[in-house]
């Protein structure tokens, strides 16, 4: 079978993607490896944990955890460095692109492999590069990096640069997955390429056998509880239209949001509950991949709250719209057009809500509330879709017949 290296452009444990994409190719026989980049000791022993008994290897491209003062300095200074003289000369660099481009390419030379996956903005300059050398190269859209963040944080972004390579790579990829047909669709228009390949970002309906049953989040099982998660909790993921909706809600509930919480946005996120609140509003930490479906099967709503007026937030389906599924959870989810893809034709799984709209989400949220049947039902349906529809097991058999067909 063919080499098949895969580049990502941090810790393997925030890169669930890329993770499944690995186990499917290497259930098909293929020799896989994942190369990513290590900074943080937490999250390299989440990535050990990852890699046991695994047919499949991951290696750091580059190792700058603290305790690593060299490397940890060089990359660090590396970085300003590159967005100073761009912000005052417009000069670009791969170093804006995150940690480790060049030696992704490196890394990537070296390796010869037969197929070369690319999943970050780094990657999307080493792949550029690789083409022009002839190497075979893939390429995952999970985001249309171009078009992604807020207005304010896109000031010193190298815009220009991301849509050369991404018009690049799109054209020049025969293996080119993305998150949605939203999101195929609009990529193909803007590039006048073919469409990418759509693969939804869900999880294996297996995993839940490890569902471990505990109660590590709510407080009071009596009330209904509402759960959202990201890897961080901050501006621009729906979260100030959820705290706007709260004086609306009628009922008592629980709401828990996961993710790591920057202190500066802490003290805002203070600022936007309102006091009647405040004690029924939990703030918990990342959880260990194996640890995450297990506590978002605990709550009953799951909140997918995706902003329109971000293009890539707004044509994407993220995990947590996918683990909602799998966890068994009713979705209560804003009318971007890539969930919108999914709920308009299963709306047994959830409600759409308008996108910045604190008395539509408030309006859903009590209509779920008020007829535990109704929930109950939302529930079971979520299971089923997963089951029967959105799983791994269905999207990793695309991703295997795609590679063979290319290789």
């Amino acid at each position: 079978m063919s080499r098949i290296v895969i580049l990502i452009g941090g810790h393997l444990c925030n890169a669930p993607r890329p993770y499944k994409e690995a186990e499917a190719l290497a259930k098909s026989g293929h020799d896989v490896t994942i190369a990513g980049i290590w900074f943080d000791p937490n999250f390299i022993e989440r990535d050990r944990l990852l890699i046991l008994n695994k047919k499949w290897k991951f290696e750091p491209i580059v190792d700058f955890q603290p305790n690593n003062i060299v490397n940890n300095w060089m990359f660090r200074f590396r970085s300003r460095f590159a967005r100073e003289i761009f912000r005052r000369f417009g000069i670009f660099s791969p170093d804006l692109l995150g940690y480790g481009a060049k030696e992704m390419l490196k890394y990537a030379k070296k390796a010869k492999a037969d197929l070369t996956i690319v999943h970050s903005e780094g990657g999307l300059w080493a792949g550029s590069h690789l083409l022009d050398k002839g190497f075979r190269v893939g390429v995952d859209f999970e985001d249309w990096f171009s078009e992604d963040l807020l207005t304010d944080a896109r000031a010193d972004r190298p815009i220009k640069q991301l849509k050369i390579l991404e018009n690049k790579l799109i054209n020049g990829c025969s293996y080119c997955l993305t998150t949605s047909s939203a999101m195929a669709n609009n990529l193909a228009k803007a590039y006048q390429s073919n469409l990418p390949t759509v693969i939804y970002n869900t999880f294996p309906w297996e995993e839940r056998t490890r569902i471990d049953g505990k109660v590590g989040d709510r407080r009071d099982p009596n009330l209904p509880s509402i759960h959202w998660f990201s890897q961080t909790i901050g501006a621009g993921r729906g979260l100030e239209t959820l705290f706007q909706a709260l004086p609306y809600v009628c009922y008592p509930i629980e709401i828990h949001l996961r993710g790591n919480c920057p202190k500066d946005y802490r003290q805002k996120l203070n600022q936007q509950i309102p006091s009647e609140w405040i004690d029924r509003i939990f703030i918990h930490p990342t959880v260990a991949n194996n640890e995450l479906l297990s506590r978002i099967s605990e709550h009953d709503i799951g909140l997918a709250l995706e902003v329109s007026n971000i293009s890539s937030r707004n044509l994407t389906i993220t995990n947590k719209f996918f683990q909602y599924l799998q966890a068994g959870l009713a979705i209560i989810a804003t009318d971007t057009d890539g969930q919108s893809e999914i709920i308009s034709d299963n709306s047994q799984i959830g409600k759409l809500v308008l996108s910045n709209d604190p008395i539509a989400l408030a309006q859903a949220i009590n209509d779920m509330i008020s007829d535990p049947n109704e929930l109950r039902t939302y529930k079971l349906s979520s299971l089923q879709a997963a089951r029967e529809i959105f799983c791994w097991e269905i999207e990793g058999e695309k991703i295997r017949q795609l590679v063979k067909e290319i290789l």
